[in-house]
């Protein structure tokens, strides 16, 4: 059980083999990915998402990416009307539990990783990256693809774990370390890859700290929203209008 968490928290880990580690832990728990989240979250992830779904529809988007989209609970969500939509994620077992929900020509189910996405320059109006920010091996690499995708004016929301407040943090560290490795355990039969969902929260920047990343990426009207006290965060920016590099 304890091979992935040390093979990512007790070394350090190449940036290919975490690759690959990271494809094995979702390909792994990619048939009950939807409900072990519901079980973990205690059904609030849901909640967020509907928020950054009610960010999104602010932009009305005519063509959306949902970078790292897994299983296109978001994207389900944005496939309105004569909107395009795509999801991109690395790992096709989650894509394929996804495509099954609907009709296939509601959403493009494309296989990419968030450091090459296989999209032109100025290809959509809108990227939406929930819970999957965390997994890219290079953050600057995918921020700066992000914005080549993006047309000048687009806008990027980002959805994703962060640093909850002091008083909240000692009791979602028990949480995170009791509960949810021995959900994972019933439910999905892989504990060792939700030890590595847990640790790769609290590896990943806190909210100050990821703004900080967007605004080098070249994002401007960077901002951020805490949910549930911070243990989510919804982090937005845009491509700036006159931006044609």
């Amino acid at each position: 059980m304890n091979d992935l968490a040390h093979r990512f928290g007790r070394r350090r880990v190449d940036p290919e083999e975490r690759t690959r580690l990271i494809r094995d832990v979702f390909r792994r728990v990619a048939p009950r990915y939807d409900l072990m989240n519901d079980l973990m979250s205690l059904g609030i992830h849901r909640y967020w998402k509907r928020v950054l779904v009610h960010e999104a529809e602010h932009a009305a988007p005519r063509r959306v990416l949902d970078l790292a989209g897994g299983t296109g609970d978001v994207a389900w969500k944005l496939a309105r009307g004569d909107r395009a939509v795509d999801v991109c994620d690395p790992s096709l077992p989650m894509m394929q539990v996804g495509r099954r929900r609907g009709p296939a020509n509601r959403i493009g189910w494309v296989g990419g990783c968030g450091e090459r996405l296989p999209f032109r320059d100025q290809a959509f109006d809108l990227v939406t990256i929930a819970f999957g920010i965390r997994n890219v091996t290079h953050l600057d690499v995918t921020l700066q693809e992000i914005r080549r995708v993006l047309r000048p004016g687009g806008r990027l929301l980002c959805l994703e774990f962060s640093r909850p407040a002091p008083w909240l943090a000692p009791f979602y560290d028990l949480y995170s370390r009791l509960v949810i490795p021995r959900l994972g355990a019933w439910v999905s039969r892989n504990p060792d890859a939700y030890l590595y969902l847990i640790d790769s929260i609290r590896a990943f920047p806190d909210q100050e700290t990821l703004a900080e990343h967007f605004r080098a990426a070249g994002f401007t009207g960077v901002r951020y929203h805490n949910l549930s006290f911070g243990i989510a965060c919804i982090h937005q920016g845009v491509r700036p209008p006159g931006d044609a590099s």
